[in-house]
């Protein structure tokens, strides 16, 4: 079953976001396995994250790449939170 993984740092600017992205490729985790979309949304001075994915399992192998990226850049986060989707309809 495809979950959500919504991310409400208390606050992440569109500059540190677009270090974070990089940092992912750098590392080959820019387009994990498992993660079926991606969106960052919100004012660009307070941005939220959220991503798709096909299974828990695949999001939390790639939180083994993703959290102490961000510990070492000094990001909080926030808690993140788990949504079980009701329905997932790729586009084209």
């Amino acid at each position: 079953m495809a979950i959500v993984v919504l991310f409400t740092p208390p606050s992440l600017t569109g500059q540190q976001y677009d270090q974070i992205i990089q940092r992912l490729e750098a590392a080959g985790a820019g387009s994990p396995q498992g993660r079926l979309f991606g969106v960052a949304f919100g004012p660009t001075d307070a941005l939220r994250v959220s991503d798709v994915w096909d299974s828990r399992e695949n999001f939390d192998r790639f939180a083994q790449t993703l959290m102490p990226l961000l510990q070492e850049m000094g990001i909080d986060p926030g808690t993140p939170e788990f949504i079980d989707a009701y329905n997932y309809i790729p586009g084209s």
